[in-house]
């Protein structure tokens, strides 16, 4: 089932998400396989559970986003992140032109680390470790940023509407 998403006057999409405590929870499991659907006929990289108006410490990610058509027509393949959180970062950053699905059509430069350590449990409430860089690690960034109630417009300098897609 493809998801309505929320956007940018929706408030779910500013305040904190609730961590996760129970991970054999039918419903959660039922979201989860909604939204790796969603992102991937969206065509995002990546989709947090704020942005389909859950206020949830979930996220789903392109296992490698410079690669998403191989991906697109595997719907069921993506990185499942629940309750994440940023254990260590590169100490340079680097600006890249980021979009959301919760901002339609408005686009910016963003400046994130190059490279993160990010801990998470899986769908299944096992605790991973996963370091990423380049593309992957902003994708991360920019989603667990959404779990934090922060849209990539809070951090970008200069945003521009693009009127044709």
């Amino acid at each position: 089932m493809i998801l309505p998403l929320a956007t940018t006057d929706n408030p779910v999409l500013r305040r904190m998400a609730d961590p996760i405590k129970k991970f054999d929870d039918p419903v959660l499991q039922k979201l989860i396989d909604d939204m790796i659907p969603t992102m991937y006929e969206r065509d995002g990289i990546g989709l947090a559970a704020p942005q389909i108006n859950h206020s949830l410490q979930l996220a789903v990610i392109v296992p490698d986003p410079t690669r998403f058509q191989d991906f697109k027509g595997k719907k069921e393949e993506a990185i499942v992140i629940i309750n994440p959180r940023i254990e260590t970062h590169s100490l340079r950053k680097e600006s890249q032109e980021e979009g959301c699905l919760s901002v339609p059509k408005y686009f910016g430069p963003v400046k994130r680390w190059k490279s993160v350590m990010v801990s998470f449990h899986d769908r299944h409430g096992e605790k991973h470790t996963m370091k990423s860089s380049g593309l992957l690690a902003k994708v991360f960034q920019h989603e667990i940023d959404h779990l934090n109630g922060i849209l990539f417009i809070d951090k970008s300098p200069r945003i521009y509407k693009v009127t044709t897609l």
